[in-house]
């Protein structure tokens, strides 16, 4: 008949009842405990304030070009306009538009004439379609909603990036300052130990 003989415990004191928590570690110092806390922090500002700005700011900015859109689409519009002279480039062939000058007549029997974007090759006496204001001046296209949302998309990846990039740099900064308090803590401890340890302080 054999007796039951409890295996022996492996490993140090304590080893059996799991790992010692961290922030209890006599090992920790206060700079390891403010470290760890400032990691959680960043972690906390990344996952709340990355979304949280990057919608803001893209909102923010939609809402700008929105403005922008409807306020141009209620000033601007196309007339059916002549081209009158040669347009003028740059001498490079591959551009798309060139400016040249224009005339169009208004429906109460008013002309204008003006410098407008036409397609590269447009013949003199050619008609095309330009967009002008109340005043009767040539103007650009107005914003359409299309780029507005991504003017929106833009400003919010940028907010992210910037917010990303802050973050990183607090973080290294902190770490900095962190590690040169830990050094000169080393430098001290090790004047204090050294003549003890090599045994000139017997």
């Amino acid at each position: 008949m054999h007796s039951h003989i409890p295996p022996h415990p492996s490993g140090p004191p304590g080893a059996q009842r799991g790992r010692m928590p961290k922030r209890s570690n006599p090992l920790r110092r206060t700079s390891d405990r403010v470290e760890w806390w400032l990691c959680g922090v960043l972690v906390i500002l990344l996952a709340v304030g990355l979304p949280a700005v990057s919608v803001a700011v893209g909102l923010a900015t939609y809402t700008s070009q929105m403005r922008t859109v409807r306020a141009q689409s209620a000033d601007r519009h196309t007339v059916t306009a002549h081209v009158t002279g040669a347009a003028r480039t740059a001498g490079d062939t591959a551009v798309v538009k060139e400016r040249a000058p224009v005339r169009w007549t208004d429906p109460d029997g008013t002309r204008h004439t003006g410098t407008a974007a036409v397609d590269h090759g447009t013949p003199t006496g050619a008609r095309v379609r330009i967009w002008v204001d109340r005043d009767g001046s040539v103007a650009s296209a107005p914003l359409t909603p299309g780029k507005a949302i991504g003017s929106g998309w833009s400003a919010g990846i940028l907010a992210a990036g910037s917010v990303v990039a802050v973050l990183y740099a607090g973080r290294k900064g902190v770490e900095r300052a962190i590690n040169r308090r830990r050094y000169a803590q080393w430098a001290d401890e090790w004047e204090q130990l050294e003549p003890r340890w090599s045994g000139r302080g017997a």
